[in-house]
């Protein structure tokens, strides 16, 4: 080992530290060409055949930068890191959500008028009237509110709970099923609208319409119904309507 080589000095017989350097790197090459099976037999081969020197410069390479570790886990574990990491951001953007819809007046009303109808509100109030300071009254009935938002009143769009299925390590298990299901609806689509020629249904209609919109359907249920209505009285299903 040229650390440890203590010898004759540069010009002498050995060569000095210089030639010792050269050989540690010539028998560390020669052992890591010979340690292993297939590496000996990709050398042999080459002896066999020189002309095909760069075949074999790209086999040992090839299988020097392979990854040591099955790549099929790799994948596995990057997918499921990245669903644990979209599910636990979804739940944290659906809280904020939550109290952002608390301190908008159609929903807050709608709340608080619902709590007031079971007694939440007032349960509260007695509960707390001689324990509790109007601070923490207050903090308990944002928390009702906030919990009927969740549970009681319909949220659509992009405010709706995180589901489980939706993130990405289902949606690719799942994948399956849905190219199926997809080519199922579709095939009944073709054979009731194009060569039966069935009228549209509302459904159908606003489906359409969404499509023109080029929106998700997340998207288009953040609608309000009035304005859903306004696309079908419009007949906005129709092309050239939707064009004008």
């Amino acid at each position: 080992h040229p650390d440890r080589y203590r010898g004759e000095p540069a010009g002498g017989e050995g060569g000095g530290a210089q030639a010792a350097h050269e050989k540690f790197l010539l028998i560390a090459a020669a052992y890591e060409t010979l340690k292993d099976e297939e590496t000996r037999k990709d050398y042999d081969y080459m002896l066999d055949h020189p002309e095909e020197y760069y075949r074999h410069y790209y086999h040992y390479y090839s299988r020097r930068l392979a990854p040591k570790v099955d790549v099929t886990i790799v994948i596995l574990v990057t997918v499921c890191a990245i669903s644990v990491f979209q599910f636990f951001s979804w739940w944290s953007s659906y809280n904020e959500a939550i109290n952002y819809l608390a301190s908008v007046p159609k929903y807050r009303i709608q709340a608080t008028e619902i709590a007031r109808q079971q007694g939440l509100l007032n349960k509260t109030k007695e509960k707390g009237k001689n324990r509790r300071s109007k601070e923490e009254i207050r903090e308990e009935e944002e928390e009702i509110i906030k919990d009927i938002i969740k549970n009681k009143i319909d949220i659509k769009g992009g405010y709706q709970k995180p589901k489980i299925y939706d993130i990405l390590l289902f949606q690719i298990l799942l994948a399956p099923f849905y190219w199926c299901k997809y080519i199922a609806w579709y095939c009944w689509w073709i054979y009731c609208f194009t060569i039966k020629g069935q009228e549209y249904g509302v459904e159908e209609k606003l489906y359409i319409v969404r499509r023109y919109m080029k929106m998700s359907q997340s998207q288009f249920d953040s609608l309000e119904d009035h304005q859903k209505e306004t696309f079908l009285e419009r007949q906005l299903w129709i092309r050239e309507n939707y064009e004008v």
